[in-house]
């Protein structure tokens, strides 16, 4: 199968040997729901900042990136800008402060504080929604890869996708929050060091190497980062960047258990703001990475005497222009070991993806739905088990819902983590919200979403607004209809917090 040598699946097999160790070694620890889910609050920062780039950087980058660079131009690169900009001031100034003063595990008690049990419970089935979406396109984009790499069957491809997922899902339902971390540790620093290495090398095959990559981009414009016409349809726009940053990353970090899960895992706020600010860095400078080899790749491609990019479509060189970065390791640099190192590295990411997500959806379950710390942590592990297999059903029908990788997470997220991000914000910005408002501003929002969906074409970056916007605004304007909240309730404001401290 595939034009892998026994190095490759040395390094492979290696790399997978490693995860499987740690997963068994952090079984052992694994006591209680608090250790299983938060690692007993005691995780350390160093390792949950790593492990929130690592799940970030899914094998949806792995490939979106560098088709970016190579297909379109530098303006996504502007969204993982937003990060350190815009996101993490957010998320230092008003999120985790909240959420570790309330000492939440999952992040959906925060509604039942602030509203009620039923908007808490409808929370946990939008991130849900969320959560198996973004795990399926994760495992459905690391099927692309190694399709393209292996030239799989359809069969294969299948068989393939569930052997990774049950890869994931026993030493997630193994190991937990420990174990998801500290793999995400190994994952990240595997997935920043294969690209590395694949960038160095790859710049070897282009004449004239470094200058010729940036006279190259530089003659086809696609270094290209601030355009800023004010057309928000087009999709290579200082619009368009934003667009995916304030819908799609702003409402994972505010808005998702995966993110939240780690924020709470540490001992303190002053942990936490650490762990902040490692990813804040490190997932531009490891994004930049990403776009200089889709850049190499478009320089490969085309320099004097080469035949341009391949074409994409049915029947043509790559069945998606997400395929770039695995054809030109299968076609073009050597075989010695490399195919086994961008394996471990799509695995990587992979991996770092999809536990965090099973482990996220299982606490949700346990803590909002089966008052969580009285059960025993088989029953966890149980439930790791049944998620894991819903991701790998995703994974299958996620190319229905749009063309490439970012369309497809970018969608996902609009839809779900759109419609809680407005809850949140409403519950953290505005004290007379309250919990009839706040459905009467989901069902505003569900019907602005049926009518985009329905009636208009507008970008899948702005999918969050248009469930966002409409669950603040109409949340907050219907909230005058009911009492106002009570002072309990207003222990969810993040103003309240900063009356308090």
């Amino acid at each position: 199968m595939g034009s892998l040598n026994y190095l490759d699946w040395t390094i492979f097999a290696g790399y997978l040997a490693v995860v499987f160790v740690v997963g068994m070694w952090f079984a052992r620890r694994q006591h209680s729901n608090e250790d299983y889910f938060v690692g007993g609050r005691s995780m350390f920062w160093l390792a949950v900042g790593m492990s929130l780039f690592a799940t970030g950087f899914s094998s949806v980058s792995f490939l979106a990136l560098p088709r970016e660079a190579a297909f379109e131009d530098y303006h996504f690169l502007v969204t993982l800008l937003m990060i350190p900009l815009i996101v993490t001031p957010i998320l230092w100034w008003l999120v985790v402060p909240l959420l570790i003063e309330l000492k939440v595990t999952s992040l959906y008690e925060y509604l039942e504080i602030r509203f009620n049990r039923t908007l808490r419970r409808l929370g946990t089935l939008l991130f849900a929604g969320y959560a198996i979406g973004w795990m399926g396109s994760a495992l459905y984009a690391t099927g692309m890869i190694l399709q393209s790499m292996l030239g799989l069957t359809a069969v294969q491809f299948n068989l393939m996708l569930v052997g990774l997922g049950a890869f994931a899902i026993f030493y997630t339902a193994v190991g937990g929050m420990q174990a998801v971390v500290w793999t995400d540790v190994l994952q990240g620093a595997t997935l920043a060091g294969s690209m590395l290495i694949l960038l160095l090398l790859a710049v070897g095959y282009v004449d004239g190497g470094w200058s010729s990559v940036w006279r190259i981009g530089w003659e086809h414009r696609k270094f290209d980062m601030f355009n800023m016409t004010l057309d928000f349809s087009q999709r290579r726009s200082f619009q368009a960047a934003m667009g995916f940053a304030l819908c799609m990353y702003l409402p994972g970090y505010v808005a998702s258990q995966v993110t939240v899960q780690r924020y709470v895992s540490v001992s303190n706020l002053r942990a936490a703001r650490r762990a902040l600010a490692l990813n804040a860095v490190a997932t531009p400078l490891v994004g930049l990475l990403f776009f200089v080899v889709g850049s190499t790749l478009f320089a490969y491609y085309n320099q004097p005497g080469a035949p341009g990019l391949p074409e994409v479509g049915a029947g043509k060189v790559l069945q998606r222009a997400d395929q770039i970065l695995p054809h030109f390791v299968a076609t073009v640099l050597p075989k010695v070991g490399l195919s086994g190192l961008l394996l471990a590295g799509l695995f990587a990411a992979a991996m770092s993806t999809i536990d965090s997500g099973i482990n996220s959806l299982t606490a949700v379950v346990v803590y909002d739905w089966l008052s969580g710390r009285k059960l025993p942590v088989r029953v966890s592990r149980v439930l790791s088990v049944v998620f894991g297999a819903a991701v790998v059903g995703a994974a299958l029908l996620a190319p229905l819902l749009a063309d490439n990788v970012i369309g497809i997470i970018t969608k996902i997220a609009g839809i779900f983590l759109g419609l809680l991000l407005g809850v949140f914000l409403l519950g953290m910005l505005a004290p007379r919200a309250n919990t009839g408002g706040a459905f009467i501003g989901l069902a505003a929002a569900g019907a602005c979403l049926a009518a985009a969906w329905a009636w208009s074409s507008i970008p899948l970056w702005w999918y969050g607004a248009v469930t966002t916007v409409p669950t603040f605004v109409v949340g907050l304007i219907a909230s005058y209809a009911f009492a106002p909240p009570t002072r309990d309730q207003r222990r969810g404001l993040a103003l309240w917090l900063q009356r308090k401290t």
